[in-house]
């Protein structure tokens, strides 16, 4: 029966590369470790979070406005979820349809706002 590697394998050429020189090794750790562990170092300010702005609405927008466009995006829900639920089956279908009575009952809330909304 014929071996492939040699019997001890020989592990000395792995062990004593030159990129595994304990040299080399010890000075990449102390390079690595003043860098980020450096505490002479001055320590640089962490910049407050900001939001992204492509998702912003205007501040300056009007309530009358605000309240069209949840109404309409709330209706969009309530069409979408019940299309699904006329193709799916079973306990799936039941969760739709909560979700749908849920989505419209905001639809309504938000109407009812928008109603009586005073101008102005």
């Amino acid at each position: 029966m014929f071996k492939v590697t040699p019997n001890p394998p020989d592990i000395y050429s792995v062990l004593y590369d030159d990129a595994f020189d304990p040299e080399k090794l010890k000075e990449a750790a102390d390079r690595a470790l003043k860098f980020y562990l450096n505490p002479g170092a001055p320590k640089t300010q962490i910049r407050p979070y900001k939001p992204g702005s492509i998702f912003t609405i205007d501040p300056a927008m009007d309530d009358e406005t605000l309240l069209v466009e949840a109404c309409e995006n709330l209706a969009s829900a309530n069409v979408l979820i019940s299309e699904l639920a006329d193709v799916t089956d079973g306990p799936r279908r039941q969760t739709m349809l909560v979700l749908q009575r849920v989505i419209m009952l905001g639809e309504l809330a938000v109407n009812r706002v928008l109603d009586n909304h005073k101008p102005g």
